[in-house]
């Protein structure tokens, strides 16, 4: 997966997850909330794979001299 994909599949699921947490709290549905977080804490780690891939990137062109 490129670092583009999975930049915006955490965000996807950041955005769902906080929705879900919304919702949640909003009818006192305490499964929703924690499935929400936990759907957001997904998409924290995706985004942060796909910062890495960039960084790695970064750096192994400057290495070839790209």
């Amino acid at each position: 997966m490129s670092s583009t994909t999975d930049k915006l599949k955490g965000l996807a699921n950041e955005t769902v997850g906080n929705i879900k947490q919304g919702i949640g709290n909003a009818t006192g549905n305490d499964k929703l909330v924690a499935e929400g977080k936990a759907q957001e804490l997904k998409g924290e780690a995706q985004k942060t794979t796909g910062e890495v891939k960039d960084g790695v990137k970064n750096v192994a062109d400057k290495i070839t001299g790209r």
